[in-house]
């Protein structure tokens, strides 16, 4: 197999092969984007260049050859180089062989051939490469077959997979990533390998798990990528909580479905119509705590009361643990998972606009993602229930529109501050000022008043009679 003609398409491979001739290397197109241009899938902006020589002297040629001012990145310790042009980040490598302590996953690296650099690869379809030599330029070289195994759907290591999956135990998460973002399978012989080295994953760092795990979250069904890390047993290592949602429990003939497979169910229902990578946490994490606080009465059967408040109080441990952003996406995630049950307990032949302005007032910006949340976990193996579900849900989507639009209130703000009440009654802050800043507030959302500064204004003094507070009266007042 010959790209060659693909090659002279993009005038930067020419200066590559240009410039290893120059300096009396080999160099190769490695990795992801040989990878991805069998696929046809669309190439990676990065692309890794492996040469028989140095490859932080094959970058600064190239560089110089570029024809502007174009920068190296140079990391000595690791034997690399980068170059960034407008359109691609290039990598370059010299061609090397490794060996591994098995209290580590950072290899002992020696300089190798192209084969050697080929066996320290993690999977099949990422040890191929094509020349860039004048020889045999564009020309693929397969040595793990590794084309079969893209046609075949298949994720396989070059080697004996217990070797390497020992040597860096992360790759058996790019395993599971690789699986989920291409929809294909992993080998026996591979996924057997992972199963009997999971415990090597504990000498990786929690932010490179997580990295990949994100990676898996993203893909467009995030779902196979759980599934093989639950029956694999990674997933309980570095995400227990989530392992503790497994399971169907039935007493006196009453049962509750598996929270597990319905949260997978969730967030596949939730990939097609969002990217943000923290509304599919949230579709994770929103039934977290229901295996905290299941309970079984004889009457109704089994019960999660609270689950909602309770996951939102696990979200900051859980982000914490799993070494996720500890800001606003962390904010953001727990304010979901504490609503996901609200719009849903809205669907009902009537509900009122107080409830809505409420729904409104708590979510603020947050209202649309929660709405996306909401829809996505309507679940259920009869079809028609789940489309009766879903047609009350649209007509409380359709009544918050409406109640939106008229009275304005996502992120809304009473036009009553503390500092207005502190001023008019001369008081300091203290607990009082907040009743009747609340009283404020719930007058607004119940109706009772329109949130404009004069309505709200008389509101707010006769709130205050009920403890006692009265403006004081001016001077020209007391003349009079």
């Amino acid at each position: 197999m010959n790209f060659a003609e693909h090659l002279h398409q993009n005038p930067l491979f020419a200066i590559i092969a240009q410039s290893a001739q120059q300096i009396g290397v080999k160099a190769y197109i490695a990795g992801g984007y040989v990878r991805d241009l069998i696929l046809q899938r669309e190439t990676k902006q990065d692309i890794d260049i492996a040469c028989v020589g140095s490859g932080i002297a094959l970058a600064e040629a190239v560089a110089a050859n570029i024809g502007k001012p174009t920068q190296v990145n140079i990391y000595k310790n690791f034997g690399t180089a980068m170059v960034k042009t407008e359109q691609y980040d290039l990598e370059f490598v010299g061609a090397r062989k490794e060996s591994y302590r098995n209290d580590s996953r950072k290899p002992i690296v020696e300089d190798g051939t192209l084969e050697d650099d080929q066996q320290r690869r993690d999977f099949t379809i990422n040890a191929m490469a094509i020349s860039l030599s004048a020889e045999d330029y564009g020309t693929l070289l397969d040595p793990f077959e590794g084309c079969k195994d893209l046609a075949q759907k298949i994720i396989r290591t070059p080697l004996d997979p217990h070797i390497t999956f020992s040597d860096d135990p992360l790759r058996m998460m790019r395993a599971i990533r690789f699986a989920t973002q291409l929809n294909f399978d992993i080998e026996g012989a591979t996924y057997q390998a992972i199963i009997e080295n999971k415990e090597r994953l504990r000498i990786i760092s929690q932010e490179r798990i997580t990295e990949e795990l994100n990676k898996i979250i993203a893909a467009a069904v995030p779902s196979i990528g759980f599934k093989y890390l639950f029956f694999s047993g990674l997933l309980e290592i570095f995400f227990p909580e989530m392992v503790a949602l497994k399971g169907a429990e039935f007493v006196e003939g009453k049962g509750h479905k598996d929270n597990f497979f319905h949260t997978l169910q969730v967030l596949d229902n939730i990939a097609p119509n969002t990217d943000d990578l923290w509304l599919r946490w949230a579709a994770i994490l929103h039934d977290i705590a229901k295996p905290l606080t299941k309970r079984f009465d004889k009457r109704i059967g089994w019960t999660f009361h609270g689950h909602e408040d309770r996951g939102a109080k696990m979200v900051p441990y859980l982000f914490r643990k799993l070494k996720l952003p500890m800001n606003e996406k962390m904010k953001f995630v727990q304010k979901l998972v504490r609503l996901h049950l609200r719009p849903i307990a809205l669907v009902k032949e009537e509900v009122s606009d107080s409830a809505i302005r409420r729904l409104l007032f708590e979510a603020g910006d947050s209202i649309d993602a929660l709405m996306t949340l909401c829809r996505a976990d309507i679940t259920s193996k009869n079809y028609e229930k789940v489309q009766k579900h879903l047609a009350n849900f649209d007509r409380v989507s359709q009544k918050i529109k409406e109640v939106e639009e008229r009275d304005k209130m996502r992120n809304f703000q009473p036009v009553i501050t503390g500092e207005i009440i502190m001023e008019t009654f001369q008081m300091k802050p203290s607990k009082e000022v907040g009743f009747i800043k609340t009283a404020v507030r719930e007058a607004i959302l119940e109706g009772i008043i329109r949130n404009e500064y004069e309505e709200a204004y008389d509101y707010m003094l006769k709130a205050a009679l009920v403890y006692g507070w009265k403006p004081p009266i001016s001077s020209a007042e007391s003349s009079e």
